[in-house]
C-alpha cells in the first residue's frame, strides 16, 4: 500500500428554559431563581445532519478566469463570516458576564450537571462530554463553544457554586458516579472530561479512580503545577492578613480576570466602526465592572477555602497520574499569568502513557473563552474524535467547515502566489481543458501521481480541488502523521505539525482504510511512490519509483472506481537536492540521526524489494531557486466497473497497473515539454504580469 509521504516534514499542508439541572444519578435538582432562558437538559429526539461544508461554488468551468472569481467569492463569504463572528463573540462575552454574575449572586445547592440551550441535539450516538470547570468558575467556560460541541457531543456541564464547601475527594466521586452510570448506560461510546485549571485535576483524579472505564481526557491549563504556580503564596497571605483589613478578589486575582476581560476588549475593539466603538467599550466597562463587583463579594473565607482545596487537588492528581490509562490532549497557554502551563504540558505528556500536547504560545489562562479558539476544531484536528471504542478515520471523520477551510487555505496561499500552479485535466472524451473539470463529481474516484520532493504538489492540489470543485480528497498518507513508534519525545516533528493534514481527511495508509474509502465513495489521493519517491535521491527528478507489484487495482475493481492518473512538475523550478541520502549515509553522525528518525517511525513495505523499499527517514539537503512554476495534468479517467472478475486474474491486474504508471509518466513528460512553451514560467515575469493585470488575476499559461 502507499502513502503520501509528504508529511514528513509538513509546512502547513504543504509539502472543530427549563431550570432543571441534571445530577449525576440522573435526578434533577433546580438552582435557585435565576434567568429562566439560560439553561435547560436536552430531551428532544430529533438528531442534526452530519457536518458537512455547504457548496460555495458552481461546477467548474475550463477559464482561468472563473478560477479567480472563486478564490475571490470564498475570500469575500469567509471574510463576511468573519464579521458575524466577532458581532457574536462580543455578545457571547457579555451572556457570559451576566449568567456568571446571576449564578455567584444567587446560588446554592450541592454541585450538579446541566446542559446549556445552545447544545441542541447531538448527532446518533454522540459520546458525552462532561465540563469541570476552572476554580471560582461556575460552569460556563465553554459558553463559546456550546454551539459546536453540542452537535457532536451530549454536553453536560458541572456547576459547583461559588459558596460551596463540598471537598475536592468528594467532587471526584462525584464525577466517577456519573462516569459509571452513563457508562453502564452506554458502554460502547466514550466519555470525554474537558477540564480547565483545577477542573484538569478534577478529570485526572476521576480517570485514575476507572482505569476500565473508555475514557478521553482533554485539559487546558490544568492546575497540576500549583505548587509551582503565582497562587500557592496566596494561602499565607490570607492567612497573614488580618480580618479587619479590607480584603476582595479582584485585586490579589486580578491575573484571572484580567485574562477573558482582555480577550472581551480585544473582541470589542476589532471590526467596530468609529462611532460605535466608544458606545460599545463603554457598555463593557460597565457590565466588566459590576462583574468585578460580584467577585468582590465572595467573602476570604471562602477564597481561602478554594485555594486550599486547589492545593489539594493538585496533590491528588499528582499523586495517581501513574493510574490515567486514558488517552488524553493537553492544550497548554504560553501566557498565562496564573500557571506554568506549557512547562507543565510538557511534564505531563511525559508522565502520561497516551498522551499529546497542543501549545497556544499567545493565549492566557482562560483559554477557551479567548476569541479564536475553536475546541472541536482542536479535537478534529487531533484525530480525538470518536463514537465508538476505536478511531474510525472514515466514518469518525468531519468535513471541514468553511472557516477552517478559510484557515488552510491562507496557510497555503503564499504557496499559491509563489508557484502560481496550472491545472489541465482530461474530459471523457479524451479533450484536455484547463482546470479541474475532468474530475468526476462522484465517486469512489482514485487518483493516483507522482509525489514530488517533500510532497511540495500536495498543498495546492488539495486546496484547490476543494475550492474548485468542492470536492475533499482523502489522502492515504504515512503513519507517521498519526502515531510514533515511542511515545516520548523523539527527533520526529511533533504531531501537532500534521493537524492540518488530520484536519483535511488524511488516513493512515492501510488495506482496511482504502476499503472504508472506496465504500464510502470517496475521492482518494494515492502515491504508490510514497517517501522513497519524496525523498529521491540527486538526479531522480520525476522518476516513478513504485512497487513492483499492484497494490491497488484490485481494491479500485471491486468498487467501480475511477482511476485517475496525474502528473506534477515544477520541484526542479523552485530547489535542487544537492545533499541526498547517500551523501548523509556517508558521514556518521548524519548516519546515526537518520538511524535514530528511521526507528522512531513506523516502518512499511518490509517485505517489498528493491528502492521502493528504503524507508529510512531523512531531510535531503536542498538548494533553493527562484521560483518558477507548478503544473499538474490528470490524465483521462481508467474505468474499473464492470471488471472485478477480469482484474481479480493478477496479470490482468498487473496490466492496468502499469497501464496507470505509464500514464502517469506521460502526463509528466506533456508538462515537461509544454513548460518549455509557458512565457510566465518564471517568477518575475508573473509579477510583471499582475502588476499591470491586478495581483489577483490568473497568469496566463501556455496554448493547449
Amino acid at each position: 500500500m502507499a502513502a503520501t509521504g509528504a508529511v514528513l516534514f509538513p509546512a502547513s499542508l504543504s509539502p472543530v428554559v427549563r431550570r432543571d439541572l441534571t445530577s449525576s444519578v440522573g435526578r434533577f435538582n433546580k438552582l435557585n431563581p435565576v434567568s429562566s432562558r439560560r439553561f435547560a437538559v436536552s430531551t428532544s429526539t430529533e438528531q442534526t445532519p452530519v457536518t458537512t461544508v455547504p457548496s460555495t461554488t458552481k461546477t467548474t468551468t475550463t477559464t482561468t478566469s472563473r478560477s479567480s472569481e472563486k478564490r475571490e467569492e470564498l475570500a469575500e463569504s469567509v471574510a463576511g463570516s468573519f464579521e458575524v463572528g466577532e458581532v457574536e463573540y462580543r455578545s457571547l462575552m457579555k451572556d457570559y458576564i451576566e449568567r456568571s454574575k446571576e449564578l455567584i449572586r444567587s446560588d446554592g445547592g450541592p454541585p450538579r450537571w446541566f446542559t446549556p440551550l445552545e447544545c441542541g441535539p447531538p448527532l446518533n450516538n454522540s459520546p458525552l462530554l462532561l465540563f469541570l470547570p476552572g476554580l471560582i468558575e461556575v460552569g460556563l467556560g465553554l459558553i463559546k463553544q456550546h454551539r459546536r460541541l453540542g452537535k457532536i457531543f451530549e454536553t453536560w456541564c458541572l456547576h459547583i457554586p461559588v459558596m460551596d464547601r463540598t471537598p475536592f475527594i468528594d467532587l471526584v466521586k462525584l464525577v466517577g458516579k456519573t462516569i459509571r452510570s452513563e457508562n453502564c448506560r452506554s458502554p460502547d461510546r466514550p466519555i470525554y472530561l474537558v477540564g480547565e485549571s483545577f477542573g484538569g485535576c478534577l478529570a485526572l483524579a476521576a480517570a485514575a479512580s476507572n482505569p476500565d472505564i473508555d475514557l478521553v481526557l482533554i485539559l487546558a491549563n490544568p492546575a497540576t503545577s500549583f505548587g509551582r504556580s503565582q497562587l500557592q503564596p496566596l494561602i499565607p497571605l490570607l492567612d497573614f492578613i488580618p480580618d479587619q483589613l479590607p480584603f476582595s478578589l479582584p485585586p490579589m486575582l486580578s491575573p484571572m480576570t484580567g485574562d477573558p476581560l482582555r480577550t472581551a476588549m480585544d473582541g470589542l475593539v476589532k471590526g467596530l466602526p468609529p462611532q460605535q466603538t466608544v458606545g460599545e467599550l463603554s457598555q463593557d466597562l460597565v457590565a466588566i465592572s459590576s462583574y468585578l463587583s460580584v467577585l468582590a463579594d465572595i467573602p476570604r473565607e471562602t477564597l481561602r477555602w478554594k485555594l486550599q482545596m486547589l492545593k489539594s487537588a493538585s496533590a491528588v492528581s499528582n499523586s495517581r497520574l501513574h493510574a490515567v490509562k486514558a488517552h488524553t490532549l493537553i492544550l497548554c497557554s504560553g501566557r498565562d499569568q496564573l500557571l506554568p502551563s506549557q512547562e507543565e504540558g510538557e511534564r505531563l505528556s511525559h508522565a502520561l502513557p497516551n498522551c499529546q500536547i497542543r501549545k497556544f504560545n499567545n493565549r492566557g489562562h482562560f483559554l477557551f473563552l479567548e476569541d479564536g479558539i475553536d475546541l472541536v476544531t482542536i479535537i478534529k484536528a487531533a484525530s480525538f474524535y470518536r463514537r465508538g471504542k476505536y478511531l474510525d478515520y472514515v466514518s469518525d471523520y468531519m468535513l471541514p467547515t468553511p472557516t477552517e477551510f478559510k484557515k488552510v487555505y491562507e496557510e497555503n496561499r503564499w504557496v499559491d502566489a509563489v508557484t502560481s500552479p496550472v491545472f489541465l485535466s482530461t474530459l471523457e472524451d479524451g479533450k484536455i481543458v484547463r482546470g479541474l473539470a475532468g474530475i468526476p463529481s462522484e465517486g469512489p474516484v482514485l487518483l493516483v501521481g507522482y509525489h514530488m520532493l517533500l510532497g511540495m504538489e500536495l498543498g495546492p492540489l488539495v486546496t484547490n480541488i476543494f475550492l474548485e470543485r468542492n470536492i475533499l480528497v482523502r489522502g492515504i498518507a504515512h503513519p507517521i502523521t498519526f502515531v510514533r513508534k515511542k511515545n516520548k519525545e523523539g527527533m520526529l516533528p511533533d504531531l501537532s505539525q500534521y493537524d492540518t493534514y488530520r484536519l483535511m481527511g488524511a488516513v493512515p495508509v492501510s488495506a482496511t482504510n482504502l476499503f472504508k474509502l472506496m465504500s464510502s465513495k470517496s475521492h482518494v489521493l494515492l502515491y504508490p511512490g510514497g517517501m522513497r519517491e519524496a525523498l529521491h535521491r540527486k538526479g531522480e527528478e520525476y522518476k516513478l519509483i513504485w512497487p513492483e507489484q499492484s497494490e491497488f487495482v484490485r481494491m479500485a475493481a471491486r468498487f467501480g472506481a475511477k482511476i485517475i492518473p496525474f502528473g506534477a512538475v515544477g520541484e526542479d523550478d523552485v530547489g535542487q537536492v544537492v545533499f541526498d541520502y547517500d551523501d548523509l549515509m556517508k558521514i556518521p553522525y548524519f548516519k546515526d540521526q537518520i538511524e535514530k528518525l528511521t526507528n522512531e517511525s513506523v516502518k512499511l513495505r518490509t517485505d517489498a524489494t528493491g528502492e521502493v523499499a528504503n524507508q529510512d527517514v531523512h531531510l535531503p539537503g536542498i538548494l533553493p531557486k527562484f521560483p518558477g512554476r507548478f503544473y499538474y495534468y490528470f490524465g483521462k479517467p481508467i474505468e474499473t466497473e464492470g471488471r472485478t472478475h477480469e482484474l481479480k486474474d493478477r496479470e490482468k491486474s498487473h496490466e492496468l497497473y502499469l497501464q496507470v504508471k505509464s500514464e502517469v509518466g506521460r502526463c509528466i513528460a506533456y508538462l515537461k515539454e509544454k513548460r518549455e512553451k509557458d512565457p510566465y514560467r518564471n517568477l518575475l515575469s508573473r509579477s510583471i504580469y499582475q502588476a499591470t493585470h491586478g495581483f489577483t488575476s490568473d497568469v496566463p499559461t501556455f496554448e493547449l
